[in-house]
């Protein structure tokens, strides 16, 4: 053969061997150096960190809610107290599924199907590991329900809390307010870390108004889980020191209001449509903050179903609304007293002066005629006649020579037109209207004019002018005090959760009312106690067996206009479309202790519908339990046929 072929190189394959073992060697020495480094910086140089990992995953940080303030009324009578309750609570995050878990809660009857939708976005505007309620109040038969079915539903917890309770119902409700579910808008406005593990928060009136001291400050606990979740006392041998921190109780409340003059005013007004406002002249103290009909708040703080809720928004009466802060009514008559302070102080006339009033007011040139509610009208009357008797010619007269200009100046200095200032939420300013109010109210051109027909009819509180019951309670007290004016509260004591330590709170003065002759305070308030007690006053029923003095003045607003030739015929009218009543007054007149505004929806008159029921106010206010309740009188008819 020529040469021969090597088949194999044994040592070139051996020498490539040994280069492939060590260089996987090295790789190897290399990952377990690398990997005992890791080790070294997790277990030594990062222990404590990881510990604290650790330590987390078999300890459970769970908030502690603080105790709600409770509410009482001047006396120290509650009105808004804590009991328990258990409510069913589900975490999120220990939840496999949560719209299988709440469609399962549905089918054993625990949770309303129209319900579900509400309740899985507040699951999603809560953190994760926070604990959101599904009910509130679980009945017994509900607590065993659930306790049958508990291993199907992990995440779900039944859990013992302190939930609101209302012991005298729907009594003050709109001055107290009522506590709800937290909502996604609610934590828009709430530090929401503070409210872990809280489950109610004020909606309305008192409750949200001073929520952050109603609230307190939320503690926790720490808590030994095992493996699923489960609390446990020890994990082995090891039962570890765990931290606890304790809740602030929120601070308790003490109102103006007094609860019995409250509940006199409601059942006075009971199956009426209306508003009481009672008032402390010296202060702003309100004492009776009434607006009916009322409703139950119990019902939001156990959590009301979509039919509930539903059947309460669209009720024809409609509880839910607040007529005393939010109502907004054409004050009618009872502006009258004020009509006169402004024409006094304009020098537009004099007390003395008498003025004809046949029935009917013209003004010149023109043919239109403005009519007084007695056709027959008055005869000659001065402004202390033309107050009492209510004379409307009177008032259209001096209005017209005034003008609607200091009109509307003289009437928002008093505090017409504009909020009290009182210290709750949602309260409307009403509307004292002007030429320039009435250039920017309209669009078209034609309408933004005024017309001095509208200033004489804004003197007998018609046409565009509109107050709040709770405004002319206000205005009703700043005469009482010749012009020292008070914002009205509702709140006048907080008492400390921590050192049970009282505070007052100081009364907050307004700008007193600009009269320059303090004797035509003497003439107004004359007139309104002519009102009461002169043989013709339009009120004087509601002053017989009074043993003290009262200062009124009677009001009708109407609901729609009467033509010229036209006559109001009460009985031709729907209920809806009939005048409201109207009254203000204060007492005792010499020492005024209380003023206070009546408005009944389509409630007939002022005198014989409002007046009485101010009296009752008084009397209860005023007077001894027992007196109190033989000296008021009913609603009577108007004196004379009276419509003030």
């Amino acid at each position: 053969m020529a040469g021969s072929n090597r088949l194999k190189d044994h040592w070139a394959e051996q020498r490539l061997f040994g280069r492939r073992v060590l260089a996987a060697s090295i790789v190897i020495l290399l990952l377990l150096a690398a990997l005992g480094t890791r080790l070294f910086y997790l277990q030594v140089v990062r222990h404590d960190y990881f510990s604290d990992l650790s330590q987390g995953n078999r300890i459970r940080i769970e908030p502690i809610p603080p105790n709600r303030g409770l509410i009482f009324d001047r006396h120290g009578e509650a009105l808004a107290l804590n009991r328990p309750a258990y409510q069913l609570e589900l975490v999120r995050e220990q939840t496999p599924d949560v719209e299988d878990t709440l469609a399962r809660l549905v089918g054993i009857g625990l949770l309303p199907e129209e319900d579900v939708e509400r309740t899985m976005r507040a699951i999603k505007a809560r953190r994760s590991f926070d604990a959101v309620p599904i009910r509130l109040q679980l009945s017994e038969e509900e607590l065993a329900r659930f306790a049958v079915n508990r291993p199907d539903f992990p995440g779900v917890e039944v859990r013992p809390r302190l939930t609101r309770h209302y012991p005298k119902g729907g009594t003050g409700v709109h001055a107290i307010g009522y506590v709800a579910a937290i909502s996604e808008q609610d934590q828009e406005r709430i530090d929401v870390p503070n409210y872990a593990g809280t489950t109610l928060i004020g909606k309305l009136g008192i409750e949200r108004a001073y929520e952050e001291d109603l609230h307190g400050q939320t503690g926790h606990q720490q808590l030994l889980v095992n493996a699923q979740g489960r609390r446990v006392e020890r994990v082995g041998l090891t039962a570890p020191d765990l931290q606890r921190k304790e809740a602030v109780a929120g601070n308790d409340l003490y109102l103006t209001v007094d609860a019995r003059v409250q509940q006199v005013a409601e059942e006075a007004l009971a199956g009426q449509r209306a508003a009481v406002v009672a008032i402390d002249p010296r202060n702003g103290d309100v004492v009776a903050f009434v607006s009916t009909p009322t409703f139950d708040p119990n019902g939001f703080a156990r959590g009301l179903t979509y039919a509930e809720y539903d059947a309460l928004a669209n009720d024809i009466d409609v509880p839910l609304y607040d007529r005393a802060l939010r109502g907004v009514y054409p004050p009618g008559s009872t502006i009258k007293p004020l009509i006169a302070l402004a024409a006094l102080e304009n020098d537009i006339t004099t007390p003395e002066a008498q003025r004809y009033c046949r029935g009917a007011f013209q003004l010149p040139g023109s043919s239109h005629r403005y009519r007084d509610w007695k056709r027959s009208g008055h005869g000659s009357v001065d402004m202390h006649r033309a107050i009492a008797v209510s004379c409307d010619v009177y008032f259209y007269g001096v209005s017209a020579e005034m003008g609607i200009q200091k009109m509307h100046d003289f009437l928002t200095s008093v505090g017409l037109g504009q909020k009290t200032g009182i210290d709750i939420a949602g309260e409307r300013p009403g509307l004292v209207p002007s030429p320039d109010w009435k250039r920017n109210a309209f669009k078209k051109k034609e309408l933004q004019t005024w017309f001095p027909g509208e200033t004489v009819i804004a003197g007998i509180g018609q046409g565009y002018m509109l107050a709040t019951p709770l405004q002319l309670a206000h205005v009703t007290a700043t005469i009482a005090m010749r012009g020292e004016r008070y914002a009205p509260r509702l709140v006048n004591r907080i008492r400390d959760a921590d050192t049970g330590d009282i505070r007052a709170l100081e009364p907050r003065a307004l700008p007193r009312v600009p009269v320059e002759d303090a004797s035509h305070w003497d003439v107004i308030i004359g007139g309104m106690v002519g009102v009461m007690n002169d043989p013709w006053g339009t009120a004087r029923r509601s002053q017989i067996g009074a043993p003290y003095k009262i200062a009124g003045k009677t009001g009708t607003a109407q609901v729609f206009s009467v033509g010229q030739n036209e006559k109001y015929d009460e009985k031709a009218v729907a209920e809806r479309m009939r005048d409201h009543a109207l009254f203000v007054a204060f007492a005792p007149a010499d020492d005024p202790q209380l003023a206070v505004a009546v408005v009944v929806e389509n409630g007939r008159s002022g005198s014989g519908t409002a007046a009485p029921i101010a009296r009752k106010v008084f009397d209860a206010y005023l007077l001894p339990p027992d007196q109190a309740a033989q000296a008021a009188p009913g609603p009577t008819q108007p004196a004379g046929g009276s419509e003030e």
